[in-house]
């Protein structure tokens, strides 16, 4: 049997030629060169998790033509891993026959993604986007969603500039807990220690305390051509931050997913847990954010639309139109931003965190942070609201279409803030229900994301609610077992 998938794929998508063609030839060239014996092939999933498989290096030039077979379920999973959606009924709950009873769909390999492992001896990455037999594409590929958001901008001689900034925990692990009982969807959490104690934010002695770990994730980013720009050790203990470069929207939500997969994978080879959760149930920890800066710039000349002309203005008339439009959709963009249970609790007032819809120059309170003005070819907004958890492709993709109706319709800010924590505006969702009935009534990301992905999102997201919902906690069980 052969994980590769319908002859032609590439052809049948829509996808073959002749820059594609030039860069799988670049491929295998490479693959011969590093004398490749394995590659690994994955995709974001709705969570923003990689999922793929292992292959031999010698079915590389099939795989890039033909693509490879995966079971369609994985679209249809929480995440705890359990199929959500009725899979082995008529439609599979999805109104979908291509999914019927876990059928297979293809992964078919982006040749521009096309990287060297460097903590894997003789491997190479390959990033797919996901078809059907037929060579269409199947509706619920997220990676897809921010390519349609990025030929947007380009159909209006622009395109986008991300800067991200990612908080995350790297812990010491004293007990994996790997013996059978500890199984389970989800299994049992390893037991952690500290790298650090913390609370010395950007200390030098605490980078130098994380130093053996962070230096060979720097080594790591360099090799997978992830432009680093800079490490730093958080306010939290045992919390770190990367930053990047501006890049692309697609560009910059396959750099965080290669990023946090490569982070988990390295760390747990030195015996050490990297979790990109919001805020572990660890003490002492803080919570963990993903600040995403943000700039339109001119596709032919390059220069920055939001650079504003004269002296005292923060953001030019597109700027302004397109932070309002972030501002406006702020609510219903949530589960985008956060789309876990967990994440909801970074939400509060005066911890450097939004928790309502606000905009300031270069205020860490506010939701939207503006930095630059005029002469200022850096000049950009930052979005503070989402964790790091979130899947990339989504929140990027969100931003684009909040931001071009801001512009579409011409939207207002209003005037910036000095008191974020004090404005009255619109509150953000404090917990993850909420959320998801905001983002249900949302026209305009149903318009733009398509009804039938939001649906499809909001399914997922409901069945992981209702599994909370189901579960004792240890706050109940303290609350009530011996009062009542």
């Amino acid at each position: 049997m052969s994980d590769v998938g319908r002859e032609g794929l590439a052809a049948l998508a829509g996808m073959d030629n002749a820059d594609r063609r030039q860069a799988c030839a670049r491929v295998l060239e490479q693959i011969e060169n590093h004398g490749l014996d394995t590659l690994r092939l994955a995709f974001a999933d709705q969570h923003g998790v990689l999922r793929g498989k292992t292959l031999m290096a010698a079915q590389a030039a099939s795989l890039l033509a033909d693509g490879c077979a995966m079971t369609s379920t994985l679209l249809a999973k929480d995440t705890s891993h359990r199929t959500v959606f009725p899979v082995w009924q008529a439609g599979a709950g999805l109104d979908m026959a291509e999914m019927e009873g876990a059928g297979d769909m293809l992964m078919l390999p982006d040749p521009e993604t096309f990287r060297v492992l460097p903590w894997v001896e003789g491997c190479g990455w390959l990033l797919c986007e996901l078809f059907f037999a037929d060579g269409q594409p199947v509706p619920f590929c997220v990676r897809r969603k921010l390519r349609e958001a990025e030929m947007e901008l380009a159909s209006r001689n622009m395109d986008i500039l991300f800067g991200l900034e990612a908080e995350f925990h790297i812990l010491k692990v004293d007990n994996w807990h790997k013996q059978p009982e500890d199984a389970g969807q989800p299994g049992h959490v390893p037991d952690v220690s500290l790298m650090t104690q913390g609370f010395q934010y950007l200390t030098e002695a605490r980078a130098d305390e994380l130093e053996p770990v962070t230096e060979v994730l720097r080594k790591a980013c360099v090799a997978l051509d992830l432009p680093v720009r800079s490490i730093e050790c958080e306010f939290g203990p045992s919390q770190v931050e990367f930053t990047f470069a501006p890049m692309g929207a697609v560009a910059a939500a396959d750099a965080m997913s290669l990023f946090r997969s490569m982070v988990k994978q390295v760390c747990r080879r030195q015996g050490l847990h990297a979790t990109f959760m919001c805020r572990p149930q660890v003490a002492n920890l803080f919570a963990s954010g993903w600040h995403v800066h943000q700039s339109l710039v001119s596709k032919k000349s390059r220069d920055n639309l939001f650079m504003p002309q004269m002296d005292g203005e923060l953001l030019s008339p597109l700027g302004l139109h397109y932070t309002a439009g972030l501002l406006a959709h702020a609510v219903a963009a949530s589960v985008f931003a956060s789309p876990t249970i967990n994440g909801y609790k970074r939400y509060k007032s005066y911890q450097l965190a939004p928790d309502r819809a606000t905009w300031g120059r270069d205020n860490k309170g506010v939701m939207v942070r503006a930095v630059g003005g005029p002469d200022n070819p850096g000049t950009r907004v930052e979005n503070r609201a989402a964790e790091s958890a979130a899947n990339p492709y989504l929140h990027l993709s969100a931003q684009i279409w909040a931001g071009l109706d801001g512009i579409d319709e011409e939207r207002d800010p209003g005037p910036v803030t000095d008191t974020p924590y004090e404005q009255s505006a619109a509150m953000l969702p404090t917990n993850l229900i909420d959320a998801v009935n905001a983002l249900e009534r949302s026209q305009l990301f149903r318009q733009r994301f398509s009804g039938k992905f939001v649906d499809y999102l909001i399914e997922i997201k409901r069945a992981e609610i209702a599994r909370f919902l189901s579960q004792v906690t240890d706050w109940e069980h303290r609350e009530y077992f011996d009062v009542l």
